[in-house]
C-alpha cells in the first residue's frame, strides 16, 4: 500500500486530481455567471456539471497511465525513469493549483463583500429575486374566457380562484395569492416575465369555453425558466352535474411537481372550494365592486353593491367563508364614518347594527374557514373590532405561529405599536412572499420603521413602486424617509409624485412638523382643519405638531363613539409618535388596553421636535 501511495505521488496523480477540481470549480463559477446574465435554460448548466464529473476519472486515469516529457505525452511504461521530468511537472501543477486557489479566494471574498451590501435575506425582505429559487412554487393566472356569455368571465375567474385555493392547501407548495395572480388578468406578457415578477418557478394557465350547461376547460402547467409544458389536459364537463374539476386540475399540477398527496391533503383540497358555479360567479361579481370600493371615490356605495353579490353567494353556498369575510368589510367602514363619508354614498346603517352584523360575519368566517390560519385570523379581527381585548396578545402569538400566508386585516394596528412589531413584521414578510403585489406591502414597509430600520423601509417601498400600485405605497415611503431623516427626498415625492390632494395636505403638515417648523405647521394645519379633510387622521396630526390639548380633545371624542377604539388605534399607528394622547382622556380605550395585557405608551419610531410629551 505504501508503494502504491508513493507511486501515485510520483506520477502526480494527486496533483492532477486537485488541479482538476479547483480549475473545474472556477470554470463552473464563470459559466454560472455567464448563463445567468444571458437567461440561459437551467439544463445547460447541468450539462456542464455532467461533463466535468465524467472528465474527473478520465483525468486521474490519464495522469496514472501517461507522462509529459520534452518529446510530448508518452505512456508511463515507455519513459526511462532516469530522464523522467515528473518532479518539474509536479512543480508546475503546484503553481497552477496555487494560482487558481488565489483567484478562487479573491472571488469568494468579493462575493461576500458584495453580498453584505446587496443580498437581502428572504424573510426580512422577500423580493421576486430571492423567491425565484423556490422550485416548488406556482402562480395560477386568470383563465382566459373563450365564450361571450354575460357571466362567462366571472365563471372563469371563479374557476381560477378555486384551483388556487385547492393548491394553497399543500404545505410543500408555495402558491401566489389571488391579488398578485389576478394583477396579470388581460395582460399579454411573457410567462417568464410574470414568473420573475411573482418569484415563482411555474405558471398554471388555461382557458374556459362555456355553452349553456356544458363547459370545456383547458389547463396547462408551464416551467417558467424555459417555457416547457410539464402537463396539459382538456376537460369537458356539465356544470349542473356537480362541478369538481378544480380539484382534479390541482391534483394533476401537484403530481407534475412531484408532490405526493395523502388522503388528508386530498380531502383538504376538495373541501377548499365551494363547488357551486353560481356561487363563485356571484362572489367574483362582488369582488369586482369590492375592489372598486377600495380604489374609487364612492367607497360605501361600491361596498354596498359588493355586499348584494356576497349575500347571493352566501345564499347559494352557506359555508362560503371568504364571502362572509368580504361582506364584513362594509360594516367595518361604517363604524369609521368620518373616513368613509368623504364623498359618495352616505352611511345608512347605525353603529350598533353595523357592529352586530360585522360580528356575525366574522363568526361565520371563522366557523367555515378552510384552515386553522384563517380561523385564527377571523377570531383576531373579531376580538379587536368588537373591543374584547382580554387575552388578545396571546392570540397574536397564536396567529404568528401558523406558517401560512394570510394575516388578520387589523394585525398591524395593535401588534406593531405595542411591542410586537417584530412578530407582526415577520407575518407581513411571509405574506408579501406569497402575495408580492398585495396591499400588505404597506404594513411591511411600516414595520421596518417601527423596528428602527427606516432605510430598509425606504428600499422596500422603492422596490414595490416598480412592480405595484405606486400611489398606494407613496405615503408609507414618505413616512419611512422622514423616519430616516431624509426630508428633502420626502418633500420631492410629496410635491412631484403624489396625486391625492388630501394625502398631500396631510403629508405637508407632517413634513413641517418633522423639521420643527412651527410657523408652517400652524398655517398648514389651520387650512387643513378649515377644509375638514381627513378628520379621522387629524388626531395624529395634532400630536405630531405638538398640540396636546387638541389631540386630547379629538381622542376624547373618538373614545365616546361606538368602536372608537378603532379610530384611536389607526391614529396611534399613523402617528408613529408614541402616545398621541393622554390615556386619561380615553377611559374606555384605557380599559380595553388594560384587558389586553399590552403596555402604554406605544413606542415612538420617529422624533417629532414640536411634541413634548
Amino acid at each position: 500500500m505504501s508503494n502504491l501511495f508513493q507511486e501515485l505521488k510520483r506520477r502526480n496523480v494527486f496533483r492532477v486530481a486537485i488541479a482538476y477540481l479547483v480549475v473545474a470549480w472556477l470554470l463552473l463559477q464563470v459559466v454560472d455567471l455567464v448563463l445567468d446574465n444571458i437567461s440561459a435554460p437551467g439544463w445547460i448548466m447541468q450539462v456542464f456539471m455532467l461533463a466535468i464529473a465524467v472528465g474527473f476519472p478520465i483525468a486521474v486515469i490519464f495522469a496514472w497511465a501517461f507522462e509529459v516529457t520534452p518529446e510530448g505525452v508518452k505512456r508511463e511504461k515507455d519513459v526511462d525513469r532516469g530522464i523522467s521530468i515528473t518532479t518539474q511537472t509536479g512543480r508546475k501543477l503546484d503553481r497552477i493549483i496555487i494560482g487558481v486557489l488565489v483567484v478562487a479566494v479573491a472571488m469568494l471574498l468579493g462575493d461576500r463583500l458584495v453580498s453584505r451590501d446587496s443580498v437581502v435575506e428572504p424573510l426580512a425582505k422577500p423580493t421576486p429575486a430571492t423567491r425565484s429559487a423556490i422550485e416548488k412554487s406556482v402562480a395560477v393566472l386568470p383563465f382566459v374566457t373563450m365564450s361571450s356569455g354575460a357571466d362567462d368571465g366571472y365563471f372563469s375567474d371563479g374557476l381560477t380562484e378555486e384551483i388556487l385555493n385547492s393548491l394553497a392547501q399543500l404545505p410543500d407548495l408555495l402558491v401566489t395569492a389571488r391579488t398578485s395572480s389576478f394583477h396579470f388578468k388581460d395582460k399579454d406578457l411573457p410567462i417568464q416575465q410574470i414568473a420573475e415578477t411573482l418569484g415563482v418557478a411555474h405558471i398554471v394557465e388555461g382557458s374556459v369555453r362555456r355553452n349553456g350547461d356544458q363547459v370545456r376547460i383547458t389547463a396547462q402547467l408551464i416551467r417558467a425558466s424555459d417555457g416547457f409544458h410539464l402537463w396539459s389536459e382538456t376537460y369537458d364537463r356539465s356544470v349542473s352535474g356537480g362541478f369538481i374539476v378544480q380539484t382534479e386540475i390541482a391534483e394533476k399540477v401537484a403530481s407534475a411537481l412531484d408532490i405526493v398527496l395523502d388522503d388528508g391533503q386530498l380531502a383538504m383540497m376538495t373541501g377548499a372550494g365551494i363547488q357551486n358555479p353560481e356561487a363563485f360567479v356571484a362572489y367574483q361579481k362582488g369582488m369586482e365592486w369590492f375592489n372598486k370600493g377600495h380604489s374609487g371615490n364612492d367607497q360605501m356605495g361600491n361596498l354596498a353593491t359588493a355586499n348584494v353579490w356576497f349575500e347571493k353567494a352566501i345564499a347559494l353556498a352557506p359555508n362560503f367563508s371568504d364571502a362572509y369575510l368580504r361582506h364584513s368589510d362594509y360594516f367595518t367602514h361604517a363604524l369609521l364614518p368620518l373616513e368613509s363619508a368623504a364623498g359618495g354614498t352616505a352611511v345608512t346603517v347605525d353603529p350598533a347594527t353595523a357592529m352586530a352584523s360585522l360580528e356575525s360575519d366574522l363568526n361565520a368566517a371563522e366557523q367555515y374557514a378552510r384552515d386553522e390560519g384563517r380561523k385564527l385570523n377571523a377570531a383576531f379581527d373579531r376580538a379587536l373590532i368588537t373591543g374584547r381585548w382580554r387575552g388578545i396578545s396571546d392570540l397574536i402569538q397564536r396567529v404568528s405561529a401558523i406558517d401560512d400566508c394570510p394575516v388578520p386585516m387589523w394585525l398591524n394596528t395593535l401588534a406593531i405599536p405595542f411591542g410586537l412589531a417584530e412578530v407582526a413584521h415577520a407575518d407581513y414578510a411571509r405574506n408579501v412572499a406569497c402575495d408580492p403585489l398585495s396591499t400588505d406591502f404597506t404594513e411591511y414597509v411600516d414595520g421596518f420603521v417601527w423596528l428602527g430600520n427606516p432605510d430598509d423601509g425606504v428600499q422596500a417601498a422603492t422596490e414595490f413602486r416598480k412592480q405595484g400600485d405606486a400611489q398606494l405605497i407613496m405615503g408609507n415611503l414618505v413616512q419611512a424617509l422622514v423616519a430616516a431623516g431624509r426630508f428633502a427626498e420626502a418633500e420631492v415625492i410629496v410635491e412631484r409624485d403624489m396625486s391625492s390632494n388630501k394625502q398631500v395636505d396631510r403629508l405637508r403638515i407632517m413634513l413641517a412638523a418633522s423639521r420643527g417648523n412651527a410657523e408652517e405647521v400652524q398655517r398648514r394645519f389651520s387650512e387643513f382643519q378649515a377644509a375638514e379633510v381627513g378628520e379621522l387622521r387629524s388626531l395624529a396630526l395634532a400630536s405630531q405638531t405638538g398640540n396636546r390639548e387638541l389631540a386630547n380633545l379629538i381622542a376624547r371624542e373618538f373614545d365616546s363613539r361606538p368602536a372608537g377604539h378603532l379610530s384611536l388605534l389607526i391614529n396611534i399607528m399613523v402617528c408613529m409618535c408614541g402616545a398621541p394622547f393622554d390615556l386619561e382622556a380615553t377611559p374606555i380605550f384605557a380599559q380595553k388596553l388594560a384587558d389586553s395585557g399590552l403596555e402604554w405608551p406605544p413606542s415612538s419610531p420617529v422624533v417629532w421636535p414640536l411634541k413634548d410629551w
